[in-house]
């Protein structure tokens, strides 16, 4: 495009967002309409520009889903649309569900049949979400699901997986097919290449059982000895058959650390207790392979959090971390929610 078709361009999308009201964001905003004008002048193919379509129209209806819901902390529940009522997994996920709903969590699940309406009916349907996918041969979003408040629907798998992991800070996978498996592998990737926050992962299983130990067993002896994966690689998931110890890791995680954030190449970790600096040396002697340089330091708000008025109120660590040590930032959080400060009564 020419600079003057590009200033007119411009200009006309300047009006557009000034006579539609639109005030925020405008540069990322304007982004998506140059994106969308940028297709129509490429001469995109009719399924591809249907495929951009429907994507951005499901992310909007879910985005609007979630959003009143931005205050209340997530646990999505994944599992096999097919277990039976009678299973102890579907009991599993009624009452890992129950618990966490108990604990002041909402449950988000597929809006399918087995795991996800097990773990729906253990939340209740105030506390359910519901992310479902349109398939020819699946049932309607179980009734455990509020239709009008609490549920979207999606076409593609890509978008309902995006909502299904970008809100929840926490995940719970029982056993299942394809879709638990494809879904389970993503969580791993996404926490591997720290394209995702740390989140706290549980794989949870009946009592006594198998299928997760199967996992465990095919990671140890085909992926760590052929050398695709780490050796550690897995010590981010907890794996059991207790609902009690699933639901412990879960908020757990979040007992002291709180959140992120990239200031530059530094990491800014928020805390809801005052760490010591003895505690801030200590973790700095016991993590130094994962900084790049320097320490582990307490610190006041860095001068881009002020800027952007951003969890001002709480305390911080700061450190600069190794990029290629992302994957292990999981250790690092659950030393900081051991620290003496954090468990003190």
């Amino acid at each position: 495009m020419t600079d003057a078709r590009d200033d007119e361009l411009h200009a006309r999308i300047t009006t557009l967002l000034d006579e539609t009201g639109v005030v925020a964001e405008r540069t990322l905003v304007e982004r998506m309409l140059r994106t969308a004008v940028g297709l129509g002048q490429d001469g995109t193919d009719r399924l591809d520009l249907k495929i951009a379509s429907a994507a951005l129209h499901e992310m909007r209806e879910a985005f609007q889903l979630f959003a009143p819901l931005a205050g209340v902390p997530k646990v999505t529940i994944f599992g096999s649309a097919r277990t039976r009522q009678d299973d102890p997994l579907y009991r599993q996920a009624r009452d890992s569900a129950r618990a966490l709903a108990d604990a002041g969590w909402m449950v988000v699940t597929g809006a399918g049949p087995g795991i996800m309406q097990a773990a729906a009916e253990g939340a209740g349907s105030e506390l359910s979400i519901g992310v479902s996918i349109r398939l020819p041969f699946e049932e309607k979003p179980n009734s455990a699901i509020e239709p009008d408040a609490h549920l979207v629907s999606m076409k593609y798998f890509f978008t309902r997986k995006l909502m299904l992991m970008k809100e929840s800070r926490g995940f719970v996978c029982l056993p299942g097919g394809f879709g638990t498996m494809d879904e389970m592998f993503e969580l791993l990737t996404l926490q591997q290449t720290g394209k995702a926050e740390p989140m706290p992962i549980v794989l949870l299983d009946e009592r006594g059982g198998g299928y997760w130990r199967g996992l465990q067993t095919f990671v140890r002896e085909q992926l760590v000895t052929g050398g695709y994966v780490a050796s550690d690689d897995l010590d981010r998931v907890l794996v059991t058959d207790s609902v009690a110890d699933a639901v412990a890791e879960i908020t757990g995680f979040w007992r002291n650390y709180d959140s992120l954030r990239w200031v530059g190449d530094q990491l800014v970790l928020r805390l809801r207790r005052e760490p010591t600096d003895a505690e801030a040396a200590e973790l700095s002697a016991r993590f130094g392979e994962l900084l790049l340089h320097g320490a582990i330091e307490r610190s006041e708000p860095l001068a881009p959090e002020v800027a952007d008025d951003d969890q001002l109120e709480l305390p911080r660590l700061v450190l600069t971390l190794d990029q290629f040590q992302v994957g292990s930032l999981h250790r690092l959080i659950r030393a900081i929610n051991e620290l003496p400060s954090a468990t003190a009564s």
